[in-house]
């Protein structure tokens, strides 16, 4: 960088509190598989076997867990639809929407930055 260049806008630090309350939604969505369990959501899966198809590399075992702890969590609204065979739907609620949303400007640092 030149004399002339200006150094990137740095942002804004977290504060210890912020930082502190902040870990648990962090560390939720950082399990694996819960960000691209969402964004299949997202995308318009909603049956149980989208997701999973959606999602390479995602055991069925594993879907069903994390399927649970993100409806737990009031991200993911379950529906039983009574027909022979019963269907399940799954959809991001509002909070899961609003979340994923959040984890819009990670993806595309992702795409720009990789790893």
């Amino acid at each position: 960088m030149t004399t002339t260049e200006s150094a990137p806008p740095r942002p804004a630090l977290i504060d210890d509190a912020t930082c502190r309350e902040a870990t648990p939604v962090l560390e939720f969505v950082g399990r694996r598989w819960t960000g691209a369990i969402m964004l299949a959501l997202g995308r318009g899966a909603s049956r149980f076997g989208e997701v999973e198809a959606a999602v390479d590399g995602l055991s069925a075992r594993l879907l069903t867990a994390r399927l649970r702890e993100l409806e737990a969590h009031g991200i993911v609204e379950r529906e039983v639809i009574p027909t022979t065979p019963v269907q399940v739907r799954y959809r991001l609620t509002e909070r899961g929407s609003e979340l994923l949303a959040a984890l819009q400007p990670l993806m595309a640092y992702q795409l720009r930055w990789g790893h």
